[in-house]
């Protein structure tokens, strides 16, 4: 919380007192062991604003310091956001358009996720578009992960021999913890390599236009690096809107392309 004044551009305790419920005495201890034992570059008392402001020199040390860290913070609370911008509240500005709820059951979570603490076996009920009719199968269980549009769990599969992804909304029953697995994550080979996506701006777009996709993704060198898990590399594509390019889409739509597809084949499916 003390490092919004990052983005406050000041921070009082009054701001600890109401976030956390902590009296004035308490507030002070706070900022001023992050000051002497965090981050002693971070903040100085500015006597106007009668608050700690950022300095120049200002590097985050709790949070990643990215806006939309702060943003999403801001909006997931309105409690939470009426603490900060005394003058004109930050809830008011801001607008999270948030993914649809899929059909994510306790009943259906629970046991995936101990079992992927313990290492064990489940027994699920799965549909999918390939396969519409449900049927048993039996995974292991190693990681949960969602895309930004859906949840699902990273799995061995014992049906297809194999590390697939199972979407959790479409477990029908409720899992049945068995025995101990001898698949876990150290066996995923996908899971395990870090994969490298090289993104730039569409070539078809004017220079100007180029210069602009640039500053909006922060590009250095007119590319941006992200690196995923291979198991993960169409997900982000998905997002991108990069799994595949169409010459008849307009460059203003695509705006971005994928400069090293040809490596990336194996985790690229539609």
């Amino acid at each position: 919380m003390i490092e919004t004044a990052l983005w406050e551009g000041r921070l009082t305790t009054n701001h600890l007192q109401d976030g956390f419920g902590i009296g004035r005495q308490q507030s002070s201890k706070d900022i001023n062991k992050y000051s002497v034992e965090f981050a002693p570059n971070n903040l100085s008392y500015d006597a106007v604003q009668k608050g700690y402001c950022p300095t120049k020199a200002f590097e985050p040390v709790f949070t990643q310091g990215v806006a939309d860290e702060y943003l999403q913070m801001v909006n997931a609370n309105a409690e939470f956001g009426a603490v900060f911008s005394v003058d004109n509240p930050i809830r008011r500005f801001t607008e999270v358009i948030s993914p649809l709820n899929r059909d994510l059951r306790p009943k259906v979570l629970r046991p995936i996720l101990r079992a992927g603490r313990e290492g064990k076996r489940v027994e699920i009920c799965y549909a999918s578009l390939s396969n519409p009719v449900p049927e048993y199968r039996v995974i292991q269980p190693h990681s949960v992960v969602f895309t930004g549009i859906r949840w699902h769990v990273r799995a061995f599969c014992e049906h297809r021999q194999g590390y697939r992804d199972f979407v959790l909304s479409r477990i029908s029953d409720e899992p049945e913890i068995t025995l101990k697995g001898e698949n876990s994550a150290e066996g995923d080979a996908d899971w395990q390599q870090e994969v490298e996506l090289l993104i730039g701006p569409d070539p078809r777009l004017t220079p100007a236009q180029q210069a602009i996709i640039r500053q909006d993704f922060g590009m250095v060198r007119n590319r941006l690096v992200v690196k995923p898990r291979g198991a993960l590399v169409n997900y982000i594509l998905q997002q991108l809107q990069l799994v595949e390019e169409s010459p008849s889409t307009s460059p203003e739509a695509q705006q971005i392309t994928l400069l090293n597809r040809d490596k990336l084949k194996r985790w690229i499916w539609s």
